[in-house]
């Protein structure tokens, strides 16, 4: 299979304030890493080409914020993805709790062949650990999700993340879920964009 297919992909960021969401998508767009990162108002956009082996996947990627005030809007955003990734805070078990609901919202209203990961951020903070990996590895499994931890802070297994969601995607390709759209041929522009917007 020639890398000449593009799949375009939207990917939305669940989870619950301060989980970490928009410093995972930052570290991963960007390669920055803020300690005191702003929370989110609404939802900020981000564009990111990543060049696989058998096809190059845009993501547009939406970071939706983790106040409660705004939960009602995450249907907009979640409608019509392809992929999400569901965050908690290794350090809460409140945050751990909200990302399963988080979940079952999605399983209930969302796309039937929505490729979704649970991740467990901030792992640079282990001596404060809540949720323990076994645990979350054991409720993906049972989910169908995949699972991995993360820190945005050193930037482990954040990459990694992105580009399993990635790969995961070309494999559904034949399905082409909602939320994706296929261009085969040649790509005029390339290289590695980003976007950010509508951020506070």
């Amino acid at each position: 299979m020639g890398s000449s297919a593009i799949i375009q992909a939207k990917l939305v960021l669940l989870g619950d304030l301060g989980a970490g969401k928009t410093s995972i998508v930052v570290r991963f767009a960007k390669g920055l890493y803020y300690e005191c990162q702003e929370s989110t108002i609404g939802a900020a956009f981000f564009s990111q080409v990543l060049a696989l082996d058998e096809a190059t996947v845009k993501l547009d990627i939406w970071d939706t914020a983790g106040q409660e005030r705004y939960h009602s809007l995450a249907p907009m955003y979640y409608r019509g993805a392809a992929a999400a990734i569901v965050v908690f805070d290794i350090t809460s078990t409140d945050s751990y709790v909200r990302a399963k609901r988080w979940v079952d919202e999605l399983q209930r209203q969302g796309n039937p062949h929505l490729v979704m990961a649970l991740v467990g951020n901030k792992v640079d903070l282990q001596e404060r650990r809540q949720v323990g990996t076994q645990e979350a590895m054991d409720y993906a499994e049972a989910n169908g999700l995949f699972f991995t931890e993360t820190s945005a802070k050193t930037a482990q297994n954040v990459s990694e993340l992105f580009y399993e969601l990635a790969e995961r995607l070309v494999k559904l390709r034949p399905n082409r879920p909602a939320g994706m759209i296929l261009h085969d041929g040649q790509h005029s522009g390339g290289g590695s964009k980003w976007r950010f917007c509508c951020s506070g």
